[in-house]
């Protein structure tokens, strides 16, 4: 690996940075006024809850990247995945392998706990990460449709059930 870049596991004082890339990332997919996330609501989700993990990337000691993860299961495989719900690189570090550094480490995580498979979602519109995950070998599920339930439809749905 590039001896400029380095990968660490973020830490609570982290999280104003994560929220900053996780606007960054909304407003290069044209989501910001989606972003409802804050500090507070990472620090618990991360550190007091432990439901997901972020990792930082570093070109000379200088953040310029993240990506955040979290666990999944494969009933099929009996076995535990990763789930890549973001990974981002700052515009002008691009181009020098440090959304390859922040992949293939939660890949290696993958591998080396032998997990049954690491996924993510891509926007259809974004040639450059696709080219780029077709490039680590990565091959789109296109028989498989993503559904989502969240805001109003998700309480309607939570509700039926206690009307059941």
């Amino acid at each position: 690996m590039n001896n400029k870049i380095t990968i660490r596991e973020c830490t609570e004082n982290d999280c104003t940075l994560i929220l900053e890339f996780i606007k960054q990332l909304a407003k290069y997919e044209n989501m910001l006024d989606q972003v409802t996330a804050t500090e507070e609501k990472l620090k618990d989700s991360l550190f007091n809850k432990n439901i997901a993990k972020a990792i930082i990337a570093e070109h000379d000691g200088t953040p310029c990247g993240y990506a955040l993860y979290f666990y999944n299961f494969s009933t099929w495989h009996g076995k535990p995945g990763i789930y890549l719900e973001d990974l981002f690189v700052i515009p002008e570090y691009r181009s020098l392998g440090i959304g390859k550094s922040l992949f293939t480490y939660i890949a290696k995580i993958a591998y080396e706990n032998n997990f049954a498979r690491f996924e993510w979602v891509c926007l259809d519109w974004n040639t450059p990460s696709i080219k780029f995950y077709e490039s680590m070998g990565a091959k789109a599920m296109d028989e498989w449709t993503t559904y989502r339930l969240d805001g109003d439809n998700l309480k309607k749905a939570g509700d039926m059930y206690s009307k059941l």
